[in-house]
């Protein structure tokens, strides 16, 4: 058989490359100006994440400028609340709103809808169609946790209080929310494989906010399941997972979840990781994204730890959070060239 061009796919089965490949978490987005000037003419957020046509474009501009490794798919965590039933808007400069909160309505009072994932897939396949043969596509979704702190809440907050409040004053309903998710997610992940992805990401970005035996109840239980089932369907399929924020638990999920790699946040110490986690377990991170904004010695120094962190071990470069919409595209340049050995 011929070997696969994929690097970064090759490297989420278990085989180091000589330099790690790369790709950087909202590659696509804000900080481009080509994206910028798409979003001014498909009005919010949202609308532009349904609009397959656009999205596909905004999935594939970072792809024609960088020449990155990956690509991931541009969308939105919060698709699948939407799906499940709620209303999801996006408020100007305060973030997603979704209705209504589950902190005082049953899960039971939601209508399903789940054809509002259709034009996902729709972009999914168009991005397949033109990407180049060596860049790995993924997808991804949100982990059920993160998910439902916003689906509870009907928002963002800064310590997710009342879904916390919800997993211990009511349990058995918040693990009603959760399962509803986890099916959802397996369905949507699917479908995304079925449509074109090479590989799919999980993001926690909340993990951090629990206590061990909650982070085992509610961050390791529900994404091993959505591993489990993922598997049985498409075996050869990479997830990764990205729970931010786990720190000393990164161990405790990596082996119990059954992930084929795992995500670093900027706050885990790369040379801890290598030490801690399974030898075998491809890692993905993990960059400061403002040392991506800052550039010069403090990126050129954080590049390095990060490169010599892990001399044996299957690694992806990447942030340890999302790039922000004020990082010089000649940060970006920089970096590539550095990782790349240029």
């Amino acid at each position: 058989m011929k070997a696969s061009p994929k690097k970064l796919l090759a490297t989420l089965r278990g085989a180091r490359q000589e330099r790690p490949p790369l790709w950087l978490m909202r590659q696509a987005g804000r900080y481009l100006p080509e994206y910028r000037a798409l979003r001014e003419t498909k009005g919010g957020f949202l609308e532009l994440c349904y609009d397959p046509e656009a999205a596909a474009e905004v999935t594939l501009q970072p792809i024609r400028r960088f020449g990155f490794d990956g690509s991931i798919l541009f969308s939105d965590i919060l698709v699948i609340p939407h799906a499940l039933g709620q209303h999801l808007w996006f408020e100007a400069g305060e973030g997603p709103r979704l209705a209504p909160p589950l902190v005082d309505n049953a899960l039971t009072s939601l209508e399903a809808a789940h054809q509002r994932l259709d034009p996902v897939y729709a972009t999914v396949a168009r991005v397949a169609a033109a990407l180049p043969p060596e860049t790995t596509f993924l997808g991804f979704a949100g982990s059920p946790w993160t998910v439902a702190t916003y689906m509870v809440a009907g928002q963002g907050s800064k310590d997710q209080a009342a879904a916390r409040r919800m997993a211990f004053g009511d349990p058995a309903g918040f693990r009603n929310i959760i399962d509803a998710i986890v099916d959802l997610s397996v369905t949507y992940l699917s479908g995304q494989i079925e449509h074109g992805v090479d590989a799919v990401q999980l993001f926690d970005s909340w993990a951090g906010s629990l206590s061990p035996a909650q982070y085992e109840r509610w961050v390791i239980a529900p994404n091993a399941e959505i591993v489990r089932r993922l598997k049985a369907l498409h075996p050869d399929t990479p997830v990764i997972g990205f729970p931010k924020g786990a720190g000393g638990k990164l161990r405790a999920y990596a082996d119990e979840t059954g992930v084929d790699a795992i995500g670093l946040d900027e706050t885990v110490d790369p040379l801890w990781a290598d030490a801690a986690l399974p030898s075998h377990l491809p890692v993905q991170g993990n960059l400061d994204p403002l040392a991506l904004v800052a550039g010069g010695e403090a990126l050129d120094t954080a590049i390095d730890r990060i490169l010599a962190a892990f001399p044996s071990r299957p690694h992806i470069f990447n942030l340890g959070h999302g790039i922000v919409p004020d990082t010089p595209i000649a940060h970006v340049e920089h970096l590539i060239k550095r990782v790349r050995g240029g």
